[in-house]
């Protein structure tokens, strides 16, 4: 667990060093259009507490955080890693929304959600590495309990992982805390977000295939992403 946190870790500073946030050339360049779109649902709410889940640079807080700031709204972004909440400060700043923008460092299984309080909770390729199953069963327990009434909860997690030596074409271990498979996900999904709880807006599982670089190495990184946006009903 250590050896691939330390890699993933390597991988994310690797690509916030080298690539601007909203310049084309990498994942970075826009945010989740699904994620932007969640706002629709709240235009005649007038303040707004949004939290996000391994913010990273934010890719996804910034963008928020300019729709939020006519509301009165605030973002909580977490995340482990300094260099990413460093670089969150600086991009806030450039933005003009330093102000919306809280950063917090900690570990997403370990951060304490308040109950009933976020609007909207986000969590964008970062639940599939948190420590063990169970650390998951908790972090989307405390979400559900954190989200107010008509509050809506997006989730993003790649399943099915798979890594490819793009020079030798050699399958390797994927460096992914849980790799679950789409079916675990969903049986997990399905139980943390009951349909006499919970109204769900969007559900969906698309192929993605994108490539990064491991120790310099370019790999194919290869998955399942599942997209589930659920609204609280009770």
């Amino acid at each position: 667990m250590d050896y691939i946190r330390e890699e993933e870790k390597k991988y994310h500073e690797h690509c916030y060093e080298n690539n601007q946030l909203f310049a084309e050339g990498s994942w970075l360049h826009k945010p989740v259009k699904t994620v932007m779109d969640l706002f629709s649902r709240f235009e005649g709410k007038n303040e707004l507490a949004v939290l996000d889940l391994g913010c990273g640079v934010g890719r996804n807080s910034i963008p928020m955080a300019e729709i939020v700031r006519n509301k009165k709204g605030q973002i909580i972004c977490v995340d482990l890693l300094d260099s990413a909440l460093a670089k969150l400060k600086v991009y806030s700043k450039e933005n003009n929304v330093e102000d919306i923008i809280t950063p917090v460092k900690s570990d997403i299984e370990e951060y304490c959600i308040a109950p009933d309080h976020f609007d909207i909770i986000v969590a964008v390729s970062s639940l599939e590495h948190v420590r063990s199953i169970e650390k998951l069963d908790k972090v989307l327990s405390d979400m559900a309990i954190g989200t107010k009434n008509n509050g809506v909860n997006c989730l993003i997690i790649n399943t099915n992982v798979r890594e490819t030596d793009l020079t030798t074409n050699e399958s390797l271990e994927p460096l992914i805390e849980i790799n679950l498979t789409t079916e675990q996900a969903w049986s997990i999904l399905d139980h943390s977000y009951s349909d006499s709880d919970w109204e769900r807006i969007t559900s969906i599982v698309k192929p993605l295939e994108f490539e990064i670089s491991r120790d310099g190495k370019p790999v194919l990184l290869s998955s399942d992403c599942i997209t589930l946006v659920v609204k609280k009903i009770k």
